[in-house]
């Protein structure tokens, strides 16, 4: 066990510390300043050619977000027929897999656009390797770097004095892919690939084992997906099991790899932030306030792991290997807990272990991390929903001092503080609405199916499993038999209006603010990057979501924890 905290330590100082430089490198990407990838100007300047697409034209926030919503409708097309007729593709399908149903692929397709990665499918036996590879490998670079450049566009409408012009999405997406996304997969990938991840168009393989069976083995080329899925905080795995799997994170060493993974790049636009706009004090101030929250929640979850069952220990049965259900031996419950609040402490998803078996308060901690939705989050997105906490932060700490709002010397009117509002409460109405309409079909129905558990848990499988679509998070209480019509619609319609709004919405205020008059700081001016505004800050967040959240994690996990006892 103390092998097992050292790992989960220094993955988090690599984390850390890494994030810092790799911040001011996006920075410079973000500003077109110089940078070692500049040999791949040529590459972008061909893609830009054959498309028809002018680089360097500026567009105000409008005209972003309609080159924002052309491309992923686009893609979501491609990647829909795609699934629809892979059984069709005379190609990369060895073992002859099936087309998948119009639900599910619709589901899929949803899925893999919006970062999200919910599988309501086996990787290995639902998909082919054409669509591995063309619509899960390659959608998770569009749907990640959609979410960078999008941050890219409110960095540069934060930093305008009075102007229109936000930039230019699609410069910032192909860049986003080119020199951030690439780059960090290939590395994780080769990393990967040398610990035993497999690279590979053949089939299926049936082996003998030790003990005389005949089993079949699933293979494919994994490592790149694994790498991208964990860089760009998509989630989605190439086999069933996600990163439990062991030719997806062989061992301990992989484990740290892609655990960093995760978190790399939310940690470093932070810090991109600072560097961008010349705040390096408030990108520290804002990394701490996430920080306090990821690891006081990530604290709490691998404790009541390592502690085990409650009620075993009430039995006098002490678990010296702490609660063992559903996790691989290779990692054990302290790095199980750790991924698995970061996975969800981002829009990641992916897992080591099975959240569903879990103790109840470790599993309430992986929803409410998902229901804040902004500590670090997903890359890009993470930080623009915590930019909606920072509007209201401001708007409320401007009353409290008796200054008109001001956020980077502009002010803050009726209708920044109305769309930040409307955004925040977008997320708890998603996620409450829709797990009370589930809930009320399930109690009237109780041969539907859905529910492997009974009572709270079978509540706890609901809510968790809207609360990762609204937060494009993408795990799941596997308890949830959810490849159904109406989970597949039901997600895949909550995943779309979680994913594009919350984007479409800071932008809108970032065009708005990137117009308004420059006000300069004076001796009125609030101090976003002081310890007093960075505790009004986590407060807003606290008080937000606990009065969002707590009477529905009350009736699942926490009831549930009670009841065990």
């Amino acid at each position: 066990m103390n092998s097992e905290i050292l790992g989960v330590l220094v993955t988090l100082i690599l984390m850390i510390v890494l994030s810092y430089p790799l911040g001011k490198y996006i920075s410079k990407v973000f500003k077109g300043e110089k940078v070692w990838t500049d040999f791949l100007y040529p590459v972008e300047n061909f893609i830009f050619k054959i498309s028809g697409i002018d680089p360097a034209k500026e567009m105000d926030w409008k005209e972003n977000m309609k080159a924002l919503l052309k491309l992923n409708v686009f893609f979501f097309i491609w990647a829909f027929v795609i699934l629809l007729v892979q059984n069709k593709i005379p190609f990369w399908n060895p073992a002859g897999i099936g087309s998948m149903e119009p639900s599910l692929a619709f589901n899929t397709a949803v899925s893999f656009i919006s970062n999200t990665n919910i599988q309501h499918y086996s990787g290995e036996t639902g998909l082919s390797y054409f669509s591995q590879l063309l619509v899960v490998c390659y959608m998770q670079f569009v749907s990640a770097a959609t979410g960078i450049a999008a941050l890219a566009l409110i960095f540069k409408g934060l930093s305008q004095r009075k102007a229109k012009d936000l930039g230019n999405f699609y410069s910032l997406w192909l860049r986003s892919n080119t020199r951030i996304l690439l780059p960090l997969a290939i590395v994780v990938a080769v990393i990967l690939l040398l610990n035993g991840t497999p690279v590979t168009f053949k089939g299926p393989q049936t082996i003998k084992t030790l003990q005389g069976d005949t089993v079949t083995v699933a293979l494919g080329p994994a490592a790149p997906v694994v790498a991208i899925k964990q860089i760009g905080t998509n989630g989605g795995g190439f086999f069933g099991p996600n990163s439990a799997h062991p030719f997806e994170n062989p061992n301990y060493i992989t484990n740290i790899v892609e655990c960093w993974g995760i978190l790399a790049i939310p940690m470093a636009l932070v810090f991109a932030f600072g560097f961008y706009l010349n705040k390096k004090r408030l990108g520290i101030m804002i990394f701490a306030v996430m920080a306090i929250v990821y690891l006081s929640f990530t604290a709490l979850a691998v404790k009541f792991e390592v502690d085990g069952n409650p009620l075993i220990k009430k039995m006098g049965i002490e678990q010296t290997t702490g609660s063992m259900e559903g996790k691989e031996v290779r990692f054990g419950p302290a790095a199980s807990a750790f991924w698995a609040s970061s996975t969800t402490v981002t829009s990641n998803g992916s897992s080591n272990s099975n959240h569903d078996s879990q103790t109840p308060l470790a599993g309430g901690i992986y929803i409410m991390n998902m229901m804040i939705n902004s500590i670090f989050g997903g890359v890009g997105v993470g930080f623009i929903n915590f930019f909606m906490f920072l509007i209201i932060a401001v708007f409320i700490a401007g009353l409290m001092v008796g200054r008109t709002p001001e956020f980077l010397g502009k002010k803050i009117e009726a209708k920044e503080v109305k769309i930040a509002a409307l955004i925040i409460l977008l997320h708890p109405f998603l996620i409450l609405v829709s797990t009370a309409i589930s809930s009320y079909i399930a109690s009237h129905n109780p041969n539907i199916g859905w529910l492997t558990n009974p009572s709270y848990h079978g509540f706890s499988e609901m809510l968790y499993e809207f609360t990762s679509a609204s937060a494009n998070n993408g795990s799941e209480f596997t308890g949830l038999n959810a490849n159904v019509p109406f989970w597949n619609i039901m997600d895949g319609v909550i995943m779309l209006i979680g994913r594009f709004l919350p984007i479409i919405g800071p932008i809108a205020i970032a065009g708005s603010l990137a117009e308004k008059k420059y006000i300069p700081e004076s001796e009125g001016t609030l101090r976003l990057d002081s310890y007093a505004f960075g505790i009004v800050l986590l407060a807003v967040i606290i008080v937000i979501s606990a009065l969002s959240f707590f009477p529905a994690l009350a009736v699942g996990p926490i009831a549930e924890h009670f009841s065990i006892l």
